[in-house]
């Protein structure tokens, strides 16, 4: 079974690194992060205070979270519906950042990967992959980028949408939420030991995935 563990913070590329990954290993992608915007997603819709546990459990018992792959695409339904798009949407960044501290939410939604990834080769990208979820991962790596770099990268990815934000918005949006990743109480964002570091800051998307495969071929030679 090949698992491999992507971490690191938000805007460095795991996203786009994993899918191209696991479409030149022939494996599955789970996108994690979706699952977390997906609540995220819900609470803003429906005003939820996310720091009150007991309302976030009352939601999440009557939400149902589904990744499905239709005609080779990954999609992502929240209570059936498709919101693949909508997740995407700046707003939504914050929320889930904020309800995946949650201790409940973070119980549920670790505990629904690890049971994707006990039946199939795949690539999971998060926050917590390799040190939470699938702590025995024989691939594990953390990908990073400098705050300014991300916040140019994600400037262009809104842009593309037609969500026109000022750079220092998007900015300090990123450096308010490394800060929350990294020190919330439950599996917070962090970087193992057993983990490859890989910097994107000045490397293009065909150069990160080099430097994957080529740990990825020398680990599978030992």
């Amino acid at each position: 079974m090949i698992t491999i563990a992507i971490d690191g913070p938000s805007g460095a590329g795991k996203s786009t690194i994993a899918k191209l990954l696991a479409k030149k290993l022939d494996i599955m992608y789970l996108d994690t992060g979706a699952m977390y915007r997906c609540l995220g997603l819900k609470a803003l819709k429906s005003g939820l205070d996310v720091k009150d546990e007991a309302t976030v459990k009352n939601m999440l018992d009557r939400t149902m979270v589904d990744v499905r792959y239709i005609d080779g695409v990954q999609k992502v339904f929240l209570d059936d519906i498709d919101v693949t798009a909508e997740i995407r949407e700046h707003a939504v960044s914050k929320m889930a950042s904020d309800i995946s501290a949650v201790p409940c939410v973070r119980k549920k939604m670790a505990d629904s990967q690890r049971e994707i990834a006990k039946k199939r080769d795949c690539v999971l990208d998060g926050r917590d992959i390799g040190s939470y979820v699938l702590p025995d991962a024989k691939f594990k790596f953390f990908l990073t980028a400098s705050a300014e770099v991300r916040a140019c990268r994600r400037v262009k990815e809104l842009a593309q949408k037609g969500q026109d934000l000022p750079y220092e918005q998007v900015l300090s949006d990123i450096i308010a939420r490394d800060y929350n990743d990294s020190h919330r109480q439950i599996a917070p964002l962090v970087q193992v030991a057993d983990a490859v570091l890989i910097d994107s800051s000045d490397l293009s998307v065909d150069e990160v995935i080099n430097k994957f495969l080529v740990v990825i071929g020398d680990k599978k030679r030992v």
